[in-house]
């Protein structure tokens, strides 16, 4: 049995028909070095993975409580796919780092970025994660989380408004878009 002249709707049958564009437009693919295939799952991955980044919190003093608001129904978290905050390290791909951090307490939190699975990002929120904040040259606050784990995105105030928080997230999730998840290139740590 033969089925003749199937069409299924809304779906322009003209753009089909049209094979020197596809060629033209794959030959322009080709010739910048860029596997269509490959290509195309890294951007739907991508869209995915930066739609859907899951945040561990490890949050020491004020800029918590502006975390706390942030994903509170005012200013609603949920539109950036993170409103469920992971208690693991091993279930979480983003470390939202807010507040002071002491040296006695820097090696539990580079504990727990080790123990975060590839790949992974940080965000330093806050005056003190920083640079110490007020402080600064102080005898037992790290001076800047940068030197203990590397930083994706600083979202700078003392503390930050959600809105800020946001503007730090819609920078990471840019920047998790543009990588290359299947090809060759590698994450530096």
């Amino acid at each position: 049995m033969e089925i003749k002249d199937v069409k299924i709707k809304n779906i322009p049958y003209e753009e089909f028909n049209d094979n020197e564009t596809l060629e033209k437009y794959l030959q322009e693919l080709q010739a910048n070095g860029v596997n269509v295939v490959l290509g195309k799952l890294d951007e739907i991955i991508n869209w995915g993975r930066s739609n859907s980044l899951w945040p561990l919190i490890f949050a020491t003093s004020c800029c918590g409580i502006e975390f706390m608001s942030a994903a509170a129904a005012h200013h609603d978290i949920a539109r950036f796919g993170m409103e469920v905050t992971r208690n693991s390290p091993r279930q979480a791909d983003l470390m939202i780092v807010a507040g002071t951090i002491v040296h006695k307490m820097a090696p539990l939190l580079r504990r727990v970025y080790d123990q975060m699975a590839e790949p992974k990002y940080v965000l330093a929120m806050g005056a003190c994660t920083i640079s110490g904040g007020p402080f600064v040259n102080s005898y037992h606050v790290v001076q800047g989380i940068d030197k203990i784990m590397p930083v994706d995105v600083f979202v700078p105030g003392c503390p930050p408004r959600p809105e800020s928080l946001f503007y730090g997230l819609m920078q990471l999730q840019r920047k998790v878009k543009v990588e290359q998840f299947l090809g060759n290139q590698e994450r530096k740590r």
